[in-house]
């Protein structure tokens, strides 16, 4: 049953998105699935109320593959039959995969420029509705890789911006650099993994999209969540659901500006994270948790 008219919403931007997201990358990955399971998953994310689609250019396994995710993305949207009025796609840029395992970095402007012109192309549409800055390279000046999004922004080649892997220093830079225009960090953060507190507290504070990354503790770890965290489990028990929707909805407690993007390979797993955005948890059951 479709959710759509009960989830809560967050803005991103001028736009309102469902409380879950859809973490694309471990369809276009290691042990990634076939193309039609994964489009399968991705309607069942449109299907549960899901808006937010989050991926990226280096999504993708082999060399000679750069967005491979976008393409699949794409895809799933084109023969969606449902309501696609209030998708929101949101991709980043300067982290690359040479296709031999390892990532490498590019925050210069011309590529960014460049990798944001080819991922519109790829997901086929005439702007980007939200560009991040994938993580910044040590090797380029910060100002220089955020710059890229002021121009990508007054071109018209994306319609919003947002960052990825920062910090709160560099949160507070690119916001001066963008006049404000910044409208999501997209930072690693989970149950086992906080200390992107800092972040989620100052994307609150200025009204900004926090999208907690690997938000059950990323693709290796997700489905052990419950069993190396004893409290989300024993809450998850009491509540008859799974322990990943409770970390889920505790993160949702935390700010009104929190997004999770769980990644999710099949329909069941999607299904079952959009449910967490009616999973209401009491004080005490956010005391423990936050402990």
């Amino acid at each position: 049953m479709s959710t759509k008219t009960t989830l809560p919403s967050r803005l991103i931007g001028s736009r309102s998105v469902a409380a879950i997201g859809l973490g694309a990358m471990p369809m276009s990955i290691e042990g990634r699935p076939d193309e039609a399971r994964s489009i399968a998953t991705i309607h069942a994310a449109l299907d549960a109320g899901v808006t937010l689609i989050d991926t990226a250019d280096s999504y993708h396994l082999l060399a000679g593959e750069v967005g491979h995710n976008e393409r699949l993305i794409a895809r799933a949207l084109e023969t969606y039959e449902g309501d696609k009025e209030d998708v929101l796609v949101a991709t980043k840029g300067g982290h690359l995969r040479p296709g031999d395992g390892s990532w490498t970095q590019d925050g210069s402007a011309s590529h960014l420029i460049e990798a944001a012109e080819a991922s519109r192309e790829a997901l086929g549409v005439e702007a980007i509705d939200l560009y991040q800055f994938h993580r910044p390279d040590p090797r380029v000046k910060f100002a220089e890789s955020v710059g890229a999004l002021v121009h990508l922004l007054d071109t018209g080649v994306i319609r919003m911006a947002g960052l990825s892997n920062v910090t709160v220093d560099q949160i507070e830079e690119a916001q001066e650099i963008t006049d404000g225009r910044i409208v999501s960090v997209q930072n690693q953060f989970s149950p086992a993994f906080r200390s992107s507190l800092p972040e989620l507290r100052a994307c609150a504070e200025l009204g900004i999209a926090f999208l907690p990354y690997s938000p059950l503790g990323g693709i290796g770890s997700a489905a052990d969540l419950g069993k190396v965290n004893a409290a989300f489990q024993r809450i998850a028990d009491d509540r008859g659901v799974s322990p990943q929707q409770v970390a889920l909805a505790w993160e949702l407690s935390l700010a009104p500006v929190v997004i999770p993007i769980p990644g999710a390979s099949r329909p069941e797993t999607i299904r079952d994270s959009a449910a967490a955005a009616e999973l209401h948890l009491t004080e005490e059951e956010l005391a423990s948790l936050n402990a």
